[in-house]
């Protein structure tokens, strides 16, 4: 979900998937080939890569944040599925969700503000609304931090990756409906569009995937 206007929000956001996205080209033609950063030991493959992904993608925005793209900024929510758990990196407010035996559950806490103030144990000031879309974190500022960590999966479980504009105008009950569609894509196309009529501005963005059975 990109930030700084309408321009740099669509560049930031783009420079971050398409380091996403070479990189892991890179990894398939090359999949021994160096990493642009050091492993950590004690984290999966999955972890190390969202790392190494969202690493890249920090000093690609940095580098880019100039002239008229000098506020740009994005957030950033990715999964890479191993075996039998995946590894999810976060930085902002854009949000993992899994959709298991009927029940909804975000996998990630926001880098906000309201959340920050939660997490010490204090409920935010006034309407916690006017607060919602403060967040402490973002690619291409200086804090740019990920939370990397490890998730289960187990056959029938939907994860769904999703930027503020889909989930604040939905909600879970609305979200959990229709991740019931009959696949991934179908999901995704009612989601956005439920997010849409429900008067959703933000930029909206679903990504869905189903693990099989």
């Amino acid at each position: 979900d990109g930030l700084g206007g309408q321009e740099g929000g669509e560049v930031a956001s783009q420079c971050v998937v398409d380091t996403f996205v070479g990189f892991s080209d890179r990894l398939d033609r090359d999949r021994d080939g160096t990493w642009p950063d050091a492993v950590d030991p004690a984290r999966s493959r999955e972890e190390n890569y969202l790392a190494a992904c969202t690493a890249a993608a920090q000093r690609t925005l940095r580098v880019r944040r100039v002239g008229k793209l000098k506020e740009m900024a994005s957030t950033v929510v990715a999964l890479a599925v191993g075996a039998r758990t995946a590894a999810v990196a976060h930085v902002g407010d854009s949000r993992l969700y899994r959709l298991r035996e009927g029940r909804l559950e975000s996998l990630t806490r926001d880098h906000s503000l309201i959340e920050e103030l939660r997490a010490a144990g204090r409920e935010p000031p006034g309407n916690p609304a006017n607060l919602r879309h403060l967040i402490t974190r973002a690619l291409g500022t200086e804090n740019a931090e990920p939370t990397v960590q490890v998730v289960e999966t187990q056959p029938g479980d939907i994860f769904l990756l999703c930027s503020d504009g889909l989930y604040e105008p939905l909600g879970p009950e609305v979200m959990k409906e229709q991740l019931r569609a009959s696949s991934a894509q179908a999901a995704c196309d009612a989601l956005v569009s439920a997010a849409y009529e429900a008067g959703g501005r933000d930029n909206i963005t679903a990504v869905v995937l189903r693990v099989g059975v």
